[in-house]
């Protein structure tokens, strides 16, 4: 016969991490840790840090969807961020049974200047189908003013200028253009070229020369590459899938957006662009998932032999 403790395991499952545990994991997978290192570390199964990945990956993408919508932004930068999914795409083809996704991966983000909030993000390939898909995107989460018209900059890729004509997206357009000179023949394989020059180009509308810029969303662009282990560049810590890593993208705009206090504002980048005045924790994501699966599930059939004896 079955005790009243392991009585009340067997119904309610008791297949869930401890919250400590999860909030341990989650913040490691946003502190450049990779996911093996993060088995090791909390002493749980690499499956166990792969399921929590997808269900706060989950989780994470329908909040940022639902929330992040309604924005007063007046400066809006974008660039892309390259990553690699599998190999890289000189390796695909020589590759044993590479999946779908395989090769370069691009992700898309924009930024509101002002309060640092990742707008939107989006995960691709380099191309016009992307970049309409992407300003699509963020065009529906800026509602339409009378007044005080957004400005948009991004960098020179071309694609830009298709999409804000086909998304019909009124604003104020501008590029900055870098020039780039080769990198030291010693340090061509590690180092990126060196940036010699830039120039702005206005493409639509007034933009004000003062404010074509995209340091903002590049800093926000390094500060992802050097808080998550799969985009360094010489690694083994690489994204094997590409679902896998919409989720860790997906977890890690969560921590940057709502939880994370932006060190030159003093508050969050959801709080200062007025989305909320609360500081979430990963305490409150832990609570947005367990909601998401509802109460726990009886596991099994439980028959209480004791009642049989005394009949």
């Amino acid at each position: 016969m079955l005790d009243a403790k392991k009585k009340s395991s067997y119904y309610a499952g008791m297949n869930k991490l401890p919250v400590a545990k999860r909030v341990q994991i989650l913040s490691m997978l946003c502190e450049g840790v990779s996911m093996r290192s993060i088995s090791r570390v909390a002493d749980v199964s690499i499956n166990t840090v792969s399921k929590l990945l997808v269900d706060a990956g989950t989780v994470c993408t329908a909040f940022h969807d639902a929330k992040v919508r309604g924005l007063k932004s007046k400066r809006v930068q974008c660039d892309e961020i390259w990553a690699f999914c599998y190999s890289k795409q000189r390796a695909v083809a020589t590759a044993k049974a590479p999946p779908v996704g395989a090769g370069d991966v691009w992700t898309w983000t924009a930024l509101d200047s002002d309060s640092k909030l990742i707008i939107s993000w989006l995960v691709g390939q380099r191309n016009a189908d992307c970049a309409i898909e992407f300003l699509g995107d963020v065009k529906d989460r800026i509602p339409e003013r009378s007044s005080d018209r957004v400005q948009l900059t991004s960098d020179g890729l071309n694609s830009y200028i298709a999409a804000v004509e086909a998304t019909l997206f009124d604003v104020d357009y501008a590029m900055l253009v870098k020039v780039y000179g080769e990198a030291p023949e010693a340090e061509r394989r590690y180092s990126p070229p060196v940036c010699t020059g830039a120039h702005k180009r206005s493409i639509m509308g007034n933009p004000d020369p003062a404010h074509i810029s995209t340091s903002h969303v590049e800093r926000s662009n390094l500060q992802m590459r050097m808080s998550m282990r799969r985009f360094t560049r010489l690694t083994n810590a690489h994204s094997k899938k590409v679902a896998n890593h919409c989720h860790a993208l997906a977890i890690y705009f969560m921590y940057y957006n709502w939880i994370r206090i932006h060190s030159a504002l003093r508050v969050t980048p959801a709080m200062a662009s007025g989305l909320t005045d609360k500081l979430m924790s990963w305490e409150d994501v832990v609570a947005l998932m367990d909601a998401r699966e509802g109460a726990p599930k009886k596991r099994g059939h439980y028959k209480d032999k004791s009642r049989e004896n005394s009949n």
